[in-house]
């Protein structure tokens, strides 16, 4: 597929259907070959630049470059770098383009990955731009989803959570209406899903229904996508110590529930999944993250035109 060929990947609604099915094709290729690593990308040099902390989107990402037999290089601590001094994002993504053949960016203020984007020659990738977009967790969720339930089409989701700073959910609800998805958003009145994505989805004719109970949503959908309150997104504590623990999966809960269902979450958790829900069969977010493997393989072979 030659439309990724030199893109930045920057928002859950640059895909179309078809880009997303042509994605999800070529990470099945790439997780049937195995974990051996391949020469796709041989003399290519991935940069990543994560201003805010990260553990599964980095390393995945790293992986995946290692995979194709690229090599990676990395800003290191802020502390350690030139932004330590003053430097600006703009300076400091112009000095990577120098280095590296492609940059993936973590950044705390939204907007970001798009202006570093404009500031240089090379591919950026939005690895979460504050409560912005993390379009890649959003296709590495679809691809999740498509292995865990058979299909993508015409599916009853429950997305839960922090709603409004949730730059995963964001990216998520747009993919997600591109396949006639019937969604559920459960947060607490302050953490609900910026207007301007709820009422661009009903525009669409994508049905949402904006609710604080989180069972009566679960008990109608195919899937709960589960998010964490993010304390580090608040201003004010205490708007955080009172909607933290609003939504708690639990074994009890999921009792509760009429059928069998999917849980996933882009992860960390904090409460809002109980570790005994882990031994549950429907519980997919480990197998998630494995999947951001193969997912992001996909997106850099095509971004430099190899598949």
């Amino acid at each position: 597929m030659a439309g990724l060929k030199g893109k930045d990947i920057l928002h859950g609604n640059q895909f179309s259907r078809k880009d997303i099915e042509g994605i999800m094709k070529v990470a099945s290729a790439f997780e049937k070959e195995g974990k051996g690593a391949l020469n796709v990308l041989k003399g290519k040099i991935l940069a990543t630049l994560f201003f805010e902390p990260s553990t599964r989107t980095r390393l995945s990402f790293e992986a995946a470059m290692q995979r194709l037999g690229g090599g990676v290089i990395s800003l290191g601590s802020l502390e350690s770098s030139s932004v330590a001094k003053g430097e600006s994002l703009t300076d400091t993504a112009q000095t990577v383009a120098q280095y590296a053949d492609v940059i993936v960016l973590r950044h705390p203020r939204q907007g970001s990955a798009k202006e570093a984007a404009d500031a240089v020659s090379v591919p950026v990738i939005n690895a979460g731009d504050g409560a912005g977009q993390h379009p890649t967790q959003a296709l590495l969720d679809m691809y999740t989803i498509r292995k865990e339930l058979g299909s993508l089409k015409n599916l009853k989701v429950c997305l839960a959570g922090d709603l409004k700073y949730g730059r995963t959910v964001h990216a998520l609800a747009e993919v997600l209406s591109l396949f006639g998805a019937r969604l559920y958003f459960v947060s607490p009145s302050m953490l609900r899903m910026p207007e301007e994505i709820t009422a661009g989805l009903r525009s669409r004719g994508i049905e949402v229904t904006e609710t604080e109970d989180l069972l009566q949503a679960a008990s109608l959908s195919d899937l709960i996508y589960m998010t964490r309150i993010q304390k580090e997104r608040f201003s004010d504590q205490g708007e955080y110590e009172r909607v933290k623990g609003s939504y708690v999966i639990n074994n009890r809960f999921l009792s509760q529930l009429k059928k069998e269902i999917t849980l996933m979450h882009p992860l960390p958790r904090v409460d809002e999944i109980h570790p005994e829900v882990d031994g549950y069969a429907g519980s997919a977010y480990f197998r998630q993250m494995r999947n951001g493997v193969f997912i992001r393989m996909a997106l850099l072979a095509m971004i430099f035109g190899k598949r």
